[in-house]
C-alpha cells in the first residue's frame, strides 16, 4: 500500500501520474500485429498446426452457367488413394440453403447449376492433392439451359432478385420539362474482385455433445455460427466461431465465408475428423461474387449556370443468380447517387437484376461508389455542355449549410464540411495554376494529354439495416494489472484491434502494451454485427469504452469506500491511480479490488441512436453522420495507345478527432489506390458461355506499387471533432477513402476531353482501361458524339 512505500518510490509514482499516458487515443501507435506481419509470425488459419487425422477439402465446380444436373457419378473419386468422403447436397442433415437474407444460395447445387463456378460436390481426403485429383475425377452429366448473362437483358425482361425500389423528392418529370437544358445518357460501371491475400478458408474441429469449434476467416462470425448450426441441424450454442485475423476481407468475407465453413463442418461431423478447406485462387475467384457491376441511365435538367433542376437516375445492378446482400447494396447506391450535390427534384430507382453469374456481394463502399460514379459522370458532362471548369460546376451544386441541404431520401445534411475542405484542397493542390498549365500543355501537345480533376466525397456512416447498429465487448482485469480485451469486431488488417485497445487504454489510463486482445469469439461476445459499413470502430470501440468505464467506476467506488473520499478525489493517469494525496499503481488497485471482492470483468454494449429508415416510404435518416473527403488528381495519357500514368494525387480527408493518425492515413492511402484500381485496371471479363476468364493475377490486374503516384500527398482535416457522440468524437475511415479514387477516373476523362478542346465529354465506361481511353480519344478526334 502507498503508506508502506519509501518516500522516494512515492515521488517516482507521483511523477509518473503527472506525465500522462503516451499510448491512448490520438497517438500514432503501430498496428498491434505489425511486427508479426513483417516477420511472418502472424498466425492465420492456414498456419495452424495440422491434426494427425485432419482432412482437406476440395470442390468440383460447374462448367456451365445454367444447366440441369442429370447424373453425378462419384465412384471414380473413391479410386483415388486417400479419399475419405465425397459430399453432395444429399449429405446435408439440416438446411441446405445458406442465403444470408433470403433463400437462394444452396451450399451445393441440388437439381441445377445457376452459374459457372458453382460448387456441385466436395471431396474430403487425407491431402489437398488427393482431394483435388478426386474432385476432378467425378463424372457429372448436365443438360444445358439458356443462361441470362447481360444486365441490360435482365433489366429489359424484368428479371430481378428483388423488386425495384424508389427514392423520390418533388416532381422530377415536371422539373425536367421546365429545365432550360437537358441531357440524357447511359453507361456501364464494372465490378471488382476482392483479391484478398488470404483466400476463403476454414478449419472445423468436432467435439463432444455435437459441438463444433470453427476457425473461420470471416467478417461476420455470428452469421457463420448461425449458418453452420442451420446446415448441421443443431442449435447455435453447439457452435463456436474463432476469428483472430483475416488476410484481407474488403466485404468478400461478410457473407461468402460461410459456405466454406459449413462444408468443413459437414465433413467434420460426418467423419469425426478435423476438416480444413482453403480455396485455390482460381477456385475462389470462380466461386465467389464481386462488387456489383452497374448499368446506369440518367435524364438530367439544369439551368444556365449548370445548377441541377431535376434528376432521374436508374441504377441497375448485376446481382448474379441470387439476392445475397444486393437489396441493401443497391439501396446504398441509391442513397449515394447524390454524393455531395443537391439534386433538385429527383427520382432515383434501383433495380436488382438477376443473371447467371456468381452472386455478387459486399465490397468496400457497399454500393455507394457506384452511385457516386453515376453523379460524377453527370457533373463532368454538364460542365462540358456549359463550357465550365468541372470544379466550378461541382461547387455550384454542393449541398448548402442552411438551405438546399435535404437529400432525396429526406435526411438533412448536417455539419457539412464540403465548402471549406474544397477550398483548402484547391489552395494546397494549387488547382487553378495547374489547370491553366495543363490547358497550355495540351494545346501544344497533339499526342500526350494531361488531365486534372478535383472530386468530393460525402459518405453516410451506419448500417442501413438499423438492427445491425449494435455491438458488445468483454474486458477482464487480472490482479497483476494486465487486461484482456475481446469485442465483436474482426481484424482484417485495418487496425481495428489497435484502435479498440487504445480506447480501453485511454479510459483505464494504462499503457496499451498491458492490454491483450484475443480472437473474436462467439463464446465471449455473442450476436455480433458484421465488421462492415465502416462501423467497426464506431460500434465495437464504443462498446469497449462502455465496458472500460464500468470497470473504472467500480474501482473508483471501491477506493471511495476504502479511503472515505468523494469520487472527485479519485483520478487515473498513466498507470497510476490518485486517491486524495495518495498514489497507487494500477496493479495495486486491481489487487485491492480482488481482495475486496469487486468484480474485475465487465461486458459493454452500444447501439447507435436515432438511425431509422422507412423503406416503404423511401425516406428517413439512415446515417448517424457523414464523413467527407476530397481528392485532386493529375494524369497523363498517350492518345496513340491509351496508356496513362497517375502523376500526382492530393487528398484531404475528414476523420473527426483521429484515434490513430498513422492508421487513418494508411486507410486513406489504401482506399484511394484500391478505388483507383477499380476504375482503371481491374477489368472482369466473362466468356460468352458465362465463365469468368480473369480468374487469376495473370488476367486480373490489381494496382501495383508502380501505379501509386510518385507524388502522393495525404492530409487529415485538423481540429474538427465529430459533433456526434462517437467514440472520442472520431469518424469512420474504412470505406469513405475508397471513393477518392473517382478523381483518377474523372482526370482521365478530362485528359481525353482535351482532344476536342473540352467541348465534348467522352463516353468511357468504367474501368477506364487503356483500350477504352484510346477508343474514346479516337471518337472525339472523329467528331463522334457518344451521347447522341
Amino acid at each position: 500500500m502507498s503508506h508502506n512505500r519509501p518516500r522516494q518510490a512515492e515521488e517516482v509514482i507521483a511523477r509518473q501520474y503527472q506525465a500522462g499516458i503516451q499510448s491512448g487515443v490520438g497517438r500514432s501507435n503501430h498496428h498491434e500485429s505489425a511486427a508479426k506481419h513483417v516477420t511472418g509470425e502472424a498466425q492465420f488459419i492456414d498456419d495452424r498446426l495440422e491434426f494427425p487425422n485432419q482432412l482437406h477439402l476440395c470442390p468440383r465446380l460447374s462448367e456451365h452457367a445454367h444447366a440441369r444436373i442429370v447424373q453425378i457419378d462419384t465412384a471414380p473419386c473413391y479410386a483415388v488413394p486417400g479419399v475419405v468422403r465425397v459430399l453432395t447436397w444429399q449429405d446435408v442433415p439440416g438446411e441446405l440453403d445458406i442465403g444470408p437474407l433470403e433463400p437462394g444460395d444452396p451450399l451445393m447445387a441440388k437439381e441445377k447449376v445457376e452459374y459457372a463456378g458453382q460448387i456441385v460436390l466436395v471431396v474430403a481426403a487425407d491431402s489437398p492433392a488427393a482431394a483435388r485429383q478426386a474432385a476432378e475425377a467425378a463424372i457429372i452429366e448436365y443438360a444445358p439451359l439458356t443462361p441470362v448473362l447481360d444486365v441490360e437483358a435482365a433489366l429489359a425482361a424484368g428479371d430481378f432478385v428483388q423488386q425495384p425500389h424508389v427514392h423520390q423528392r418533388g416532381d422530377a418529370d415536371a422539373a425536367l420539362t421546365r429545365a432550360p437544358h437537358r441531357i440524357q445518357g447511359s453507361f456501364h460501371i464494372g465490378g471488382q474482385e476482392h483479391f484478398y491475400l488470404e483466400t476463403q478458408v476454414a478449419l472445423v474441429i468436432p467435439g463432444e455433445d455435437r459441438t463444433l469449434q470453427v476457425f473461420s476467416s470471416t467478417q461476420n462470425p455470428t452469421e457463420v455460427q448461425k449458418l453452420v448450426a442451420s446446415v448441421m441441424g443443431i442449435s447455435m450454442n453447439n457452435v463456436t466461431i474463432d476469428m483472430r485475423r483475416m488476410g484481407g476481407g474488403f466485404g468478400g468475407k461478410e457473407t461468402q465465408a460461410a459456405g466454406v465453413a459449413c462444408l468443413c463442418a459437414l465433413a467434420a461431423r460426418l467423419t469425426g475428423r478435423p476438416a480444413k478447406m482453403r480455396l485455390s485462387r482460381r477456385d475462389d475467384m470462380q466461386i465467389t461474387g464481386k462488387r456489383h457491376p452497374f448499368f446506369v441511365r440518367y435524364d438530367v435538367g439544369f439551368d444556365d449556370a449548370g445548377v441541377l433542376c431535376g434528376v432521374k437516375i436508374d441504377l441497375a445492378a448485376n446481382c448474379g443468380y441470387s439476392l445475397d446482400l444486393s437489396g441493401s447494396i443497391v439501396d446504398r447506391a441509391m442513397f449515394h447517387a447524390d454524393n455531395a450535390y443537391y439534386l433538385g427534384d429527383a427520382l432515383i430507382t434501383g433495380y436488382r437484376c438477376r443473371t447467371n453469374t456468381a452472386s455478387n456481394t459486399a465490397y468496400r463502399g457497399f454500393g455507394g461508389p457506384q452511385g457516386m460514379v453515376a453523379i460524377e459522370q453527370i457533373m463532368d458532362r454538364i460542365a462540358r455542355e456549359r463550357g465550365l471548369d468541372p470544379l466550378t460546376l461541382r461547387k455550384r451544386n454542393y449541398y448548402g449549410k442552411q438551405d438546399r441541404n435535404i437529400t432525396h431520401y429526406h435526411q438533412r445534411v448536417q455539419d457539412n464540411l464540403l465548402d471549406e475542405m474544397t477550398e483548402q484542397l484547391e489552395l494546397s493542390a494549387d488547382y487553378t495554376a495547374r489547370r491553366a498549365a495543363i490547358r497550355a500543355f495540351n494545346a501544344a501537345s497533339p499526342l500526350l494529354k494531361r488531365g486534372l480533376a478535383l472530386t468530393p466525397v460525402k459518405f453516410g456512416i451506419s448500417f442501413t439495416s438499423s438492427f445491425l447498429n449494435q455491438a458488445g465487448a468483454l474486458i477482464l482485469i487480472y490482479t497483476d494489472g494486465t487486461v484482456q480485451l475481446n469485442h465483436g469486431g474482426t481484424e482484417m488488417g485495418q487496425g481495428l484491434n489497435t484502435k479498440v485497445a487504445q480506447i480501453v487504454a485511454e479510459v483505464l489510463q494504462i499503457d496499451v502494451d498491458q492490454i491483450q486482445i484475443t480472437a473474436t469469439d462467439t463464446g465471449k461476445v455473442p450476436n455480433t454485427s458484421p465488421t462492415a459499413a465502416s462501423s467497426g470502430t464506431d460500434l465495437n470501440g464504443k462498446a469497449a469504452q462502455n465496458a472500460a468505464e464500468i470497470l473504472r467506476q467500480r474501482l473508483t467506488d471501491m477506493l471511495c469506500t476504502l479511503y472515505h473520499c468523494g469520487a472527485e478525489q479519485v483520478s487515473f493517469s498513466n498507470g497510476i491511480v490518485r486517491v486524495g494525496e495518495q498514489h497507487f499503481t494500477f496493479p495495486d488497485v486491481a489487487q485491492m479490488a480482488w481482495l475486496n471482492q469487486v468484480p474485475l470483468s465487465a461486458t459493454g454494449y452500444y447501439r447507435v441512436p436515432g438511425v431509422h429508415y422507412d423503406r416503404q416510404a423511401g425516406r428517413g435518416e439512415p446515417f448517424y453522420y457523414f464523413s467527407y473527403g476530397a481528392a485532386c488528381c493529375e494524369v497523363i495519357i498517350d492518345t496513340l495507345t491509351g496508356e496513362y500514368r497517375l502523376l500526382r494525387a492530393d487528398i484531404l480527408h475528414d476523420v473527426g478527432a483521429s484515434l490513430n493518425p498513422a492508421i487513418d492515413i494508411g486507410q486513406v492511402e489504401g482506399g484511394f489506390i484500391q478505388g483507383a484500381g477499380w476504375l482503371t485496371s481491374e477489368e472482369l471479363v466473362w466468356s460468352e458461355q458465362g465463365r469468368l476468364l480473369t480468374d487469376g493475377p495473370m488476367g486480373y490486374k490489381i494496382p501495383a506499387i508502380s501505379d501509386v503516384p510518385a507524388d502522393l500527398r495525404v492530409t487529415l482535416v485538423e481540429n474538427r471533432k465529430n459533433p456526434k457522440d462517437t467514440v472520442f468524437h472520431s469518424k469512420a475511415v474504412g470505406e469513405p477513402p475508397f471513393m477518392l479514387g473517382i478523381a483518377v477516373w474523372c482526370a482521365l476523362q478530362d485528359a481525353v476531353a482535351s482532344v476536342a478542346d473540352y467541348q465534348q465529354h467522352p463516353h468511357i465506361d468504367a474501368p477506364a482501361t487503356p483500350e477504352r481511353v484510346f477508343w474514346a480519344a479516337q471518337r472525339l478526334r472523329a467528331g463522334v458524339d457518344d451521347f447522341s
